[in-house]
């Protein structure tokens, strides 16, 4: 190898660059020959075998380093690669070790990316043997949805995990652990989209930031599970002189990305970017409401599609909810009114929000808020979207969970940028209580925090 003016280098060892990532070649070919997949497989876990800084991430290396130590030569060349799907299982795409520990991802000349290649086994397993029908049914988020809101006291009843006579029928056809927390509708009358086109909030136009115009792109999780965080979030952005809109033309494909469904989340992509492309050329700023969307948009996507004119405009135009929040602090700045915490806050950056490379915003949000007190957590929930609740990996979500548990369950707000996340902790803590101690009632966004500093949440159980 050799440098810039032809003379010889060797390899190094590690690289201190920023990690970048390439386009992923779902398209091509090659992508899905099986031989290949199986070299750069045995490729790339040879490298992390001689490395196992990410030991300690996901449940994915420790099954590959157990793999290699117990097989008889000690070296992966004694492997069956029919061994690895249970490693190709356990990754959550959490993102976790190309961006913060693996010393090895581009441009490094090793050019190791291990989620993108989890992904792309996924991809062709599903492409060669098809997605199971109970897996595919529980991806359908935008369906399930509008089902689910026509007939919510129903639907909410069934999926309650104290409902021993629905929750194992579900387990059994479904897969879904009989234990595990479930996300609630919200009745159709009221998802965040509706309110929002109803009821949206008076725009302050004496704040510093009024002029800036917004869509909040709803997420199917808070448009039909959640829409309380997509009313605060509105609400806190109009008091700051942001006029917003909201708008959901589909689910982002995160769900369809774990399964190694690329086709799907392409045509999901450019949809969404489609619908969007008037508002981003309108110059309004685009607003992801959740941290695994705003992934999606930001940098999944136009990996996926990296020639699409929709998709690039879309990704520049985009940003976390607590990214804007900060981006107005920093530039025009807040209006003023925001008051002390009652209580500290234990907060968790969600895997996907760290991702995004952009630093700690919730906890920057969050500490704009005076005397406020935070502990920070920088570990994986363990949750991984659907995986987590699944019967097969529940119980190693809650063990992967552990860490980021004894960290939080002496504060009385739980808080996860990741919604989903923050309800799997406090699953979590449930089962390290010692006797005489409870669980809080409930876990919660930054922007609900947030709001209710602002004292904007008068109609909301905190």
């Amino acid at each position: 190898m050799t440098d810039d003016i032809g003379t010889s280098k060797a390899p190094r060892e590690g690289s201190l660059d920023a990690p970048t990532r390439h386009p992923i070649g779902w398209e091509e070919v090659d992508f899905f020959d099986e031989e290949q997949l199986d070299a750069e497989l045995r490729r790339v876990f040879d490298i992390c075998h001689g490395c196992r800084r990410c030991f300690n991430l996901c449940d994915s290396f420790p099954r590959l380093f157990d793999l290699i130590d117990e097989a008889d030569t000690g070296e992966l060349d004694s492997v069956d690669s029919a061994d690895f799907k249970p490693v190709v299982d356990a990754c959550t795409l959490c993102d976790m070790c190309f961006m913060t520990k693996c010393p090895y991802v581009p441009p490094h000349e090793f050019n190791l990316d291990f989620p993108h290649l989890m992904l792309r086994y996924r991809a062709v397993e599903a492409k060669r043997d098809g997605v199971a029908w109970n897996e595919r049914q529980l991806i359908q988020t935008d369906r399930n949805g509008r089902l689910a809101g026509k007939m919510s006291g129903l639907a909410n009843w069934g999926a309650d995990r104290c409902n021993k006579l629905t929750r194992p029928i579900i387990e059994k056809i479904a897969g879904v652990h009989r234990d595990a927390d479930l996300p609630k509708y919200a009745p159709a009358s009221k998802t965040f989209v509706r309110h929002a086109e109803n009821a949206p909030p008076p725009v302050n136009v004496a704040a510093p930031a009024h002029g800036r115009k917004a869509v909040l792109y709803a997420t199917c999780f808070v448009n039909y599970n959640k829409p309380d965080m997509g009313v605060l979030a509105h609400r806190i952005l109009a008091k700051n002189g942001v006029a917003t809109t909201a708008l959901h033309p589909s689910c982002c494909g995160m769900p369809q990305l774990e399964q190694g469904q690329l086709g799907e989340v392409s045509v999901m992509a450019r949809a969404v970017a489609a619908a969007f492309r008037p508002h981003v050329d309108a110059g309004k700023d685009i607003i992801a409401l959740t941290p695994s969307c705003a992934l999606m948009l930001k940098f999944e996507w136009p990996l996926i599609l990296p020639d699409d004119e929709d998709v690039k405009a879309l990704s520049a135009a985009t940003r976390d909810i607590t990214e804007y929040i900060v981006d107005i602090a920093k530039n025009e700045g807040l209006v003023e009114g925001l008051s002390k915490l009652p209580e500290p806050v234990a907060l968790h950056l969600a895997c996907h929000a760290r991702a995004q490379n952009m630093g700690q915003k919730a906890a920057e949000m969050l500490r704009l808020i005076p005397d406020s007190d935070i502990k920070v957590i920088e570990r994986c929930s363990g949750h991984g979207g659907s995986w987590g609740i699944m019967k097969d990996n529940f119980d190693t979500a809650l063990k992967v969970g552990r860490p980021v548990v004894r960290q939080a369950k002496e504060s009385r707000y739980i808080v996860s940028e990741c919604p989903l996340a923050a309800d799997h902790i406090l699953q979590g803590i449930e089962r390290q209580l010692n006797e005489g101690q409870t669980v809080p009632s409930r876990s919660y966004h930054p922007v609900e925090l947030f709001a209710l500093a602002y004292g904007l949440a008068p109609e909301f159980a905190f």
